[in-house]
């Protein structure tokens, strides 16, 4: 085999120490150890500069490997990250050192591929936007806390009222931590849009009032409002972040669509993401159907701006294991199952396939007849990637997407029949006809 990479390293990743190998021509002692401190990361770069490596690769070990890539990065090293799935070792001996050993004898001759990793730009903002996603975990378990609460002292709110943490769930919550016990002054507190009267809401606040519940309760309202908090501030650095993406790119001289959903939903951001994405990408993801802004803002997130990554959409759907599998031996397929991915991408456009299945469009129509043919978990992962497909053509060729009616795909299967039904009949020498009416 050809050498690619003459001058390549391989690191194997831990917890307390790194084992780095260089090519036996390049230093005397082909294999060091450093350990995890920044202080010996910067001199395992210095180390690898001296020996006159250009290219380091690792595999991607929990999160350890992060410091290791910024670092020799930030030296200018072309580093690249791999999955340990595609550089197992052959079999015998396992160790650290040949572990590295064998990571660079890989990248020497070219046969590793490098994982997906984003600008740095868009791995901030991906990191802000993962950081707000966990926040609202932790928020949503205080939740569960408050009904808890709620439950113990018999206050049937949650049954009353479809969300205690909308206007008047709140209202009253935060009365009932002030100390008001009133069910008349508490049913006050409802909101004309609550669909439960006001006699209703007084019947269901008539409960035990213990005052170790109450302070479970003000305990859990005090910690869903700071997590709340911290979310409005994942919000600003994800509104800066974006402005950022967008510096340097021509304003978009059309204006910006009408939006398909006026709704505002629940943890929903406090800046209009759907215009901060329009500026930056100049187009409006939102238009199709599946896409909303959340939804387009977490692809963005994972995935980038920069759809030349991938040479074609199959590359796309591939690397999001959205697409068919490829197992064939001896002429015959062995298995066609998607991978097993843990991707947030995929896993965004999975939930939004499922949501669309919902409505009356072309994408929805697509999914039921394919569930109804193949199951609901084939249908999901075929009209996610079909969703992928379109956020693809999108961002890279600037295709407008046009939804072409819920009957679309129906006619086109339709039609396919029939075609498959002519051919069959002729083979047989017969004429297929229309039944008269």
């Amino acid at each position: 085999m050809s050498v690619v990479n003459p001058h390549a390293a391989g690191i194997d990743i831990g917890a307390q120490f790194h084992v780095v190998a260089v090519g036996p021509e390049c230093a005397d002692e082909s294999v060091r150890s450093f350990r995890s401190f920044t202080t010996d990361l910067h001199e395992l770069a210095r180390w690898l500069r001296h020996v006159k490596v250009t290219t380091v690769v690792m595999e991607s070990t929990g999160i350890y490997w992060l410091p290791v890539f910024e670092i020799l990065e930030s030296y200018g090293f072309e580093v690249q990250l791999v999955n340990a799935r595609e550089a197992k070792s052959v079999p015998g001996r396992k160790s650290d050192v040949n572990d590295a050993q064998w990571l660079q004898k890989l990248h020497r001759y070219g046969l590793l591929r490098a994982s997906f990793r984003p600008r740095q730009d868009v791995a901030t903002l991906r990191s802000y936007l993962r950081q707000r996603e966990r926040l609202l975990e932790y928020a949503a378990s205080h939740i569960q806390h408050m009904q808890k609460a709620l439950m113990q002292m018999n206050v049937q709110l949650h049954h009353v009222v479809e969300d205690i943490t909308g206007v008047t769930g709140m209202k009253i919550i935060r009365a009932i931590v002030a100390g008001e016990r009133d069910t008349d002054v508490l049913a006050q507190h409802r909101d004309r849009r609550c669909k439960a009267s006001v006699e209703t809401i007084r019947e269901a606040l008539g409960g035990h009032y213990q005052p170790e519940h109450v302070f479970e309760l003000t305990q859990a309202v005090a910690l869903y409002d700071f997590y709340q908090t911290q979310v409005t501030q994942c919000d600003q650095r994800i509104e800066t972040a974006l402005k950022q993406l967008q510096a340097g790119i021509k304003p978009v001289a059309a204006p910006l669509p009408a939006a398909r959903h006026r709704g505002k939903q629940s943890n929903d951001f406090s800046f209009d993401v759907r215009a901060a994405l329009y500026g930056m990408l100049g187009v409006d993801l939102t238009q199709i159907h599946g896409l909303g802004p959340y939804v387009a803002l977490k692809l963005i997130a994972e995935c980038g701006n920069d759809m030349s990554r991938w040479p074609s959409v199959k590359h796309f759907t591939s690397w999001l294991c959205l697409a068919p599998g490829n197992k064939i031996s001896g002429g015959k397929i062995l298995s066609s199952k998607t991978r097993r991915s843990s991707s947030k991408a995929a896993a965004a456009l999975r939930l939004a396939a499922v949501a669309i299945g919902r409505t009356d469009t072309a994408l929805g129509g697509f999914y039921r007849r394919l569930s109804a043919r193949i199951g609901k978990a084939k249908a999901v992962t075929a009209t996610a990637r079909k969703i992928a497909v379109l956020f693809y053509n999108t961002l890279r060729y600037g295709i407008e997407y046009v939804d072409p009616g819920a009957t679309y795909y129906e006619e086109r299967y339709r039609q396919r029949v029939l075609n498959n039904l002519t051919r069959r009949a002729e083979s047989l020498g017969y004429v297929l006809q229309v039944k008269a009416t």
